[in-house]
């Protein structure tokens, strides 16, 4: 158990942390409210980074209600109870957590900071947060591993799956995220049809096609045997016209791609590397009963992503995974889509205690946290906040913005009079009343 007292709760040490260095002029690294940060993060990023990193999908209505349907939740504080003593941790896969805060996959973050996987894990294993390797990363998931056990060993790490079109890929990349220290598989179930997403669609720009974020395929020796199958049996290829623009999306595909250059460029393997990657990236046909596939090859426990529907949480009881995680991928795939935060607890009824629910999309602060787990979740993810802290300082960014969560997360525990992140419930909460119309 972790239970913090008054005196050395991290919400307290932060805020003293701050007010301190504030008395000598230094300010925080990190903008510390989310729109501050999101601004200082554009600043940073090219244009085409901060598009792919930001955008979501259509109208980008499901983001904006992802985060509206937090403030039609009003935390009813309890007073005269004692909060001197917090316990923020929690019990997940028979492991003790000491926070309920989880570390989103996000792909390609080297578009906010170079090396960004693993200084992100680093800072994620520094706070004892869980860090979920992104399957679309920048560095393979064994570089990333290594880097959280230099921090901390045994530093809790769980892998992304996006599911293949190819059955051989997704055994190998399961079986290395065993290999490298992983303790669960989310597979992430809304990625079958890559999302209608305008601000990437006006640049013209998806980073996987320029060689960005396909570390874990091209480290993989199942993915570079199909990409050898391809090179052996590839006929003419399509021409690109010479542009300055086609030169720029070839280098990069040549410097993203591992191994020496002139022999990649004598190989074609980059290229082909790509094209594969486009070609298995995700398998539209899955079904329910392709899980047992999944569950025939890994003694890990296996989350469901995605999940917002309560048929499909009875479903995923039935089909004995071991967690479901309620997300619309922060709204980047499907517009107009019910907000995460409302389908949350219908899935936590239909599930009825049967397996844990872990929760994403729209958490910007503690508070968000709070109520998301008093409305059920066991568990929540961050998102988009941590890559706009790497892009504005690196691993220090995240560092500083996962202190931040966590001490908002434990000043709004104590100050709703609650102790235990465990004793959170919707009895915490009541529905905003909206304001009437005059």
């Amino acid at each position: 158990m972790t239970t913090t007292t008054l005196a050395n709760s991290i919400g307290r040490a932060a805020q003293s942390a701050v007010y301190r260095a504030g008395v000598s002029g230094r300010r925080p690294a990190l903008p510390v409210a989310f729109p501050e940060l999101e601004r200082a993060a554009r600043r940073r990023m090219s244009r085409a980074a901060f598009a792919y990193i930001a955008g979501s999908a259509g109208l980008e209505r499901t983001d904006r209600a992802d985060t509206d349907a937090f403030g039609r939740r009003r935390i009813v504080p309890r007073v005269l109870r004692d909060v001197s003593q917090r316990d923020l941790s929690i019990e997940l896969f028979g492991r003790r957590l000491p926070t309920p805060l989880l570390l989103a996959p996000i792909g390609v973050l080297d578009l906010a900071r170079r090396d960004g996987d693993a200084a992100a894990a680093r800072a994620a294993a520094a706070h004892g947060v869980p860090a979920v390797l992104s399957n679309q990363a920048s560095a393979p998931m064994e570089t990333v591993a290594a880097a959280m056990e230099a921090v901390r060993p045994g530093a809790a790490r769980w892998f992304q799956l996006y599911w293949s079109s190819s059955r051989d890929l997704v055994e190998s990349l399961v079986a290395r995220a065993e290999a490298c220290g992983c303790e669960a598989i989310v597979v992430t179930l809304d990625t079958h049809v890559l999302g209608w997403r305008p601000r990437d669609l006006a640049l013209g720009y998806l980073p996987f096609s320029r060689g960005l974020g396909i570390a874990q395929y091209t480290s993989d020796p199942v993915f570079r045997r199909l990409v050898r199958d391809r090179l052996a049996t590839a006929g003419p290829r399509e021409r690109t016209a010479v542009t300055p623009a086609a030169v720029a999306s070839f280098a990069s595909i040549l410097r993203h791609h591992p191994g020496d250059l002139r022999e990649n460029l004598r190989s074609g393997e980059p290229l082909a590397a790509v094209e594969t990657f486009l070609d298995v990236f995700a398998d539209p046909s899955l079904g329910w009963d392709d899980l047992a596939f999944l569950r025939e090859r890994t003694r890990l426990p296996i989350v469901l992503k995605g999940v917002l529907h309560p048929d499909d949480a009875r479903r995923a009881v039935d089909a004995g995974v071991d967690a479901v995680q309620v997300s619309t991928h922060g709204g980047r795939q499907l517009d107009g889509e019910i907000a995460a935060l409302d389908a949350l607890p219908g899935v936590v009824d239909a599930v009825d205690g049967r397996l844990p629910v872990l929760f994403d999309s729209g958490i910007r602060g503690g508070a968000d946290a709070v109520i998301a787990l008093a409305l059920g979740a066991r568990a929540v993810a961050v998102g988009r906040p941590y890559a706009y802290a790497l892009a504005v300082a690196g691993e220090r960014g995240v560092s500083e913005l996962l202190r931040n969560l966590l001490a908002e997360l434990d000043i709004t525990l104590g100050l709703s009079g609650v102790a235990r992140v465990a004793d959170l419930d919707r009895s915490v909460l009541a529905t905003a009343t909206p304001p009437t119309p005059r």
